[in-house]
């Protein structure tokens, strides 16, 4: 328990100002969350969401991994953006990235680094997808602060590719797409203006789906119809005949 006693020591710190400053706080969090923003960010210990954004519990959902990344096979992210959106209705959905980022670095680096580099190969598709502006730029520095934003940029897409995305912008009250950026050097959060909306209508023509209605799933099934022994295939074994007895003579 060493290890975590400063962290012990913290928590208790901070319930004893919580309940000097408002004794109902933990009761009306334990009464449920209504959580306006979706928070998509790096893990970088030097980024903490809450802290960069002034938002405190119960205001804003959570999602973090290495270089802030939208994958469509990673069931954890998807798990996390439903919920948020279906379930809890959020507002706004922020994608963050923040300069010096050692995944984004990492993926313009020739090196390998071992089970992280199949992770780091979505970065690297980003770098083939903006190539030529990628190269053009000749400071080092100033070539990885673009890449990262880059990076929040393709991820704000990745999100509008989404079937969750795509059902919710037809909703009601459809969710807003934004990308970010902090700079760690001054504390500063950068707006990089990603229309979400513009993003789904550019790659509607290829990523747009709608979801089926059970009438039309039924009647769009083209495959083999009837029971399962008609089908075909290996023949259907026959029944076991009952064995008859011969009589004594």
């Amino acid at each position: 328990m060493a290890g975590i006693s400063k962290i012990l020591d913290n928590n208790k710190k901070w319930v004893s100002s919580r309940n000097a400053e408002d004794p109902e706080f933990f009761q009306r969090l334990a009464n449920g969350q209504q959580p306006k923003y979706l928070f998509i960010g790096c893990s970088d210990s030097r980024v903490p969401a809450s802290g960069i954004t002034g938002t405190g519990p119960g205001e804003m959902f959570v999602h973090r991994n290495i270089a802030n990344l939208v994958v469509h096979s990673d069931m954890n992210l998807l798990s996390v953006l439903q919920y948020a959106v279906e379930v809890l209705g959020v507002q706004d959905i922020m994608v963050c990235g923040h300069y010096g980022c050692g995944g984004v670095a990492a993926a313009a680096a020739n090196k390998q680094y071992g089970l992280i580099d199949n992770w780091l190969v979505n970065i690297r598709d980003v770098i083939r997808l903006h190539e030529t502006e990628y190269l053009r730029i000749s400071d080092d520095t100033e070539r990885m602060r673009r890449l990262v934003e880059l990076n929040v940029i393709e991820q704000v897409r990745n999100l509008a590719k989404t079937n969750i995305i795509q059902n919710a912008m037809r909703s009601d009250k459809p969710p807003r797409l934004h990308g970010l950026v902090y700079d760690i050097a001054d504390g500063v959060l950068k707006d990089l203006n990603v229309d979400g909306g513009g993003v789904i209508k550019d790659m509607e023509h290829i990523y747009a789906t709608e979801a089926a209605h059970k009438d039309d799933e039924a009647s769009s099934y083209e495959g083999p119809q009837g029971d399962p022994a008609d089908l075909p295939g290996e023949p259907a074994a026959e029944p076991a005949k009952a064995k008859k007895t011969a009589k004594a003579s």
